[in-house]
């Protein structure tokens, strides 16, 4: 009977997956065979010829993945450091790179104190569960990152959310949490990962004030470029150093490699050191990777001009594809979704891009509502203008193909459905 109810099991899951594959659901990964970067050799399908193609699916917004100062940073830690820690932090394995960069973390995000963790998913595991209790109330923006849902989760705390970005509906939520709870923390992204929105962070503070609550925001894919110096959405907003506690990472334009942090009020931080679950039990970040923040901040303190470039670019490509007829979000962000709604039609496009040279991927159901399928493009600052040209004309192209090209919502899906 076991072995029986096992193998149905296992057919049970397998028919999942074949029904993924028949509804334009599956996710499939392509393989690379180059570093990072703007340019890159990729196989897909699996056995089919390798490709150049132009790269505009990767965090790597400042295009520092493969820059040459960070790689001999790497090399240099190495050799002088070895290769891992084998250890967790607290016991033996704290090094004086990872103490240099959260201090150069702290820094440059003008915070108090700065806590390293392997990636800004652990960060967000480990922040809720040790600075909230039963008695508290975390109160979060509807589309706030997966991983702080599984952080929220974790913890106890008493759980409020609010319509996305809507502050007036936030403050309603405040004035209720305030009834019954002790603390209140508001918790949002800084850039909603999807949509590349940016949430509005001097009226978060002001709420914040109001009603006595601490503000806690991801703001993984900001730090580094958005700002005038590029600290973060806290830097463009003006309210740096109002703001309690920050999560972050490394792992995207930092240098693209991995590992997250925590930059916030220092009794936030330390309680963090002696509670945090993915701190205490996880190894440390590897010497060479705290070698290449180091060399990655180092960077950014001594020019914006990776950011500049990147936010031209950012303004060119939305201008010239807005002109062609593509619908995408509003906004300054160098994620542009490129709104198709249809699944199949996300993953067709998608393929389509490829056969002409330009690599990006369909996003659609679960990792985003059904119905608000999208291609999502991301702009680097290791994207010269013949890459965003190139990139510009293979999607007025297939757009035509598809006769998506200045149509609305309502009649791409009259003509594809949901």
């Amino acid at each position: 009977k076991n072995n029986r109810e096992k193998k149905d099991y296992f057919e049970f899951l397998a028919n999942e997956i074949q029904t993924m594959r028949d509804s334009g659901l599956f996710k499939e990964e392509r393989t690379i065979y180059s570093p990072q970067a703007a340019d890159i050799v990729v196989e897909y399908p699996a056995g089919s010829p390798q490709k150049k193609v132009v790269n505009f699916c990767a965090n790597n917004y400042l295009g520092l993945s493969s820059h040459p100062a960070v790689i001999e940073a790497a090399h240099k830690a190495l050799d002088s450091r070895g290769y891992g820690m084998s250890s967790v932090r607290f016991i033996c394995g704290t090094q004086d790179l990872h103490k240099e960069l959260e201090d150069k973390i702290t820094e440059f995000m003008g915070t108090e104190d700065t806590i390293l963790f392997a990636s800004c998913l652990d960060a967000n595991a480990a922040l809720f569960e040790a600075v909230l209790t039963q008695e508290d109330a975390t109160i979060a923006d509807r589309l706030v990152h997966a991983s702080i849902v599984d952080g929220i989760r974790l913890c106890k705390a008493q759980q409020f959310n609010y319509k996305h970005l809507d502050m007036k509906h936030l403050e309603k939520k405040l004035i209720e949490a305030s009834e019954t709870c002790r603390h209140k923390m508001i918790i949002t992204d800084g850039a909603f990962s999807m949509d590349g929105d940016v949430t509005p962070m001097d009226e978060i503070v002001a709420l914040g004030e109001k009603y006595d609550a601490m503000v806690m925001f991801d703001d993984a894919h900001c730090t580094g470029f958005i700002g005038k110096r590029g600290r973060g959405t806290h830097e463009h907003f003006n309210v740096m150093g109002k703001i309690d506690a920050i999560t972050s990472t490394l792992g995207k334009a930092m240098g693209g490699a991995s590992g997250g942090f925590v930059a916030g009020r220092k009794e936030i931080v330390e309680i963090l050191r002696q509670r945090g679950r993915p701190y205490l039990f996880s190894n440390a970040v590897p010497p060479m990777i705290a070698a290449g923040g180091i060399k990655v901040l180092e960077l950014l303190s001594e020019t914006t001009d990776l950011r500049d470039k990147l936010e031209a670019n950012t303004k060119y490509f939305r201008e010239k594809m807005a002109e062609n007829g593509f619908g995408i979000r509003e906004g300054f962000h160098p994620i542009v979704p490129i709104m198709l709604y249809n699944a199949k039609l996300a993953q067709d496009f998608a393929r389509d891009l490829y056969d002409e040279g330009i690599y990006v991927i369909g996003f659609f159901f679960p990792v985003v509502a059904k119905g608000l399928a999208r291609i999502r493009v991301q702009l680097s600052a290791g994207h010269e203008m013949e890459h965003i040209d190139k990139a510009i004309a293979a999607f007025t192209k297939i757009g035509k193909k598809y006769d998506i090209l200045g149509k609305t919502k309502d009649e791409i899906i009259e003509k594809y459905g949901l």
